[in-house]
């Protein structure tokens, strides 16, 4: 039997993150001994005071953020943070290559494993053992005067803001081609399943299984009597018209931004690209819930058997 190719491994880290530094740089050396191939944005390696980078892949630092970029041709990106440095994994990665997250964040809903499972990631890694989760992704085009402007993708939302914090925004919503109703609001969030936990549950949207399909149109503080989330087709394409007086900014994942006027026209469908997250083990996304917001379950007598 012919033995596989050694694994290709992308490294991201949150470098500001004092916790994060070594349980990056163990891995790293683990993944060397073993004869992976392990490549990383140049900052990031160097901020792990590894004794020497001999035999990472080191790339630059100044990576477009959109569209993603560092094609380091990896089987898995592996990252060392919180749910904020996956979001950035996902920009810096190759599409569709598979992110791995380690969590050294707060709530880290989107990591796989935590420091103490270290090893077990290692070995998982070594010996190919993931399976490939995927998730929908968004896009988002900017139409003026019919002809489009500016686009991104977002794992989690993209968000339609207030620019200024004394006036609110009049957005006009559409959802497959028919008008659905009018907002003054501070913003209108799009967001995936897997963003159903992130900004749209802080404005007070409805937690989605992640492998159920669809979309979801959260309004922000909206003044209407009809102003509820909304859960629609994965199919369904969602238009926000900002109205001629109204001042905003889009937001994809709170990351990056795109340049709105007044009179613009956003367009929010599901990417031909899904992005794809490796797990290590099977886990019920209830599991997921109830550990990351430490939900009371204390009493549960398990199910019941006849």
């Amino acid at each position: 039997m012919t033995a596989s190719a050694p694994v290709r491994v992308f490294v991201v880290v949150n470098t500001a993150n004092a916790d994060a530094r070594p349980v990056a740089r163990s891995v790293v050396e683990a993944l060397l001994e073993s004869g992976a191939h392990v490549s990383g944005v140049t900052e990031d390696i160097e901020a792990l005071d590894m004794t020497s980078t001999a035999g990472i892949e080191l790339l630059p630092s100044d990576l477009s953020a959109d569209p993603p970029g560092g094609r380091a041709g990896a089987d898995v990106v592996v990252v060392f943070g919180g749910d904020g440095t996956i979001l950035r994994a996902a920009e810096l990665a190759e599409p569709g290559t598979p992110l791995l997250g380690v969590n050294l964040g707060h709530v880290g809903f989107l990591a796989e494993a935590e420091p103490e499972d270290v090893t077990f990631v290692v070995e998982s890694l070594i010996e190919r053992r993931w399976s490939v989760e995927e998730r929908t992704r968004l896009n988002v085009s900017v139409l003026r005067d019919g002809t489009r402007v500016g686009g991104t993708w977002a794992v989690n939302e993209v968000s339609l803001e207030k620019g200024t914090r004394e006036r609110m925004i009049n957005v006009l919503v559409e959802v497959d081609g028919r008008p659905l109703s009018r907002w003054g609001c501070d913003g209108v969030v799009c967001a995936t399943p897997t963003g159903s936990t992130a900004y749209a549950f802080s404005a007070g949207g409805p937690v989605v299984w992640p492998e159920v399909a669809a979309l979801l149109v959260v309004p922000l503080s909206a003044h209407a009597l009809f102003a509820r989330p909304l859960v629609v087709s994965p199919s369904s394409s969602i238009a926000l018209d900002l109205e001629p007086d109204s001042q905003a900014v889009l937001w994809a994942d709170g990351r990056r931004t795109i340049d709105v006027l007044p009179g613009d026209r956003l367009v929010v469908s599901a990417d031909d690209q899904p992005v794809r997250f490796a797990r290590l083990a099977p886990a019920p996304f209830t599991d997921r819930l109830v550990a990351k917001f430490d939900l009371p379950v204390d009493g549960w007598r398990g199910r019941q058997r006849p």
